[in-house]
């Protein structure tokens, strides 16, 4: 066995040929569970899909709606702040 094919062993965690088989094997048993559980391959992506996207809307509606919270308490904070400087007491 070369140095070449027994790192290759390392990486994949076996020979490779025994790896291939064990993944054919799973790959099999998946998917006949999956058949049997009457879930195609297309459903299944678009479920991936569905919770991608309703993740990315997630996420940048959370990022607007605290926005929103920033903009309104601004709008109550920053003028309080400005008449404070204008009018506190100087040192």
């Amino acid at each position: 066995m070369s140095q070449t094919s027994s790192g290759l062993a390392r990486v994949m965690g076996g020979s490779p040929l025994a790896v291939l088989a064990r993944l054919i094997l799973l790959s099999f048993l998946v998917g006949a569970v999956l058949a049997w559980l009457d879930i195609r391959p297309a459903e299944l992506l678009w479920w991936l899909e569905g919770v991608a996207h309703r993740l990315w809307a997630f996420g940048f509606d959370g990022v607007r709606e605290a926005l929103n919270y920033v903009l309104v308490g601004a709008m109550i904070v920053v003028p309080l702040w400005l008449l404070s400087r204008l009018f506190g007491k100087r040192a």
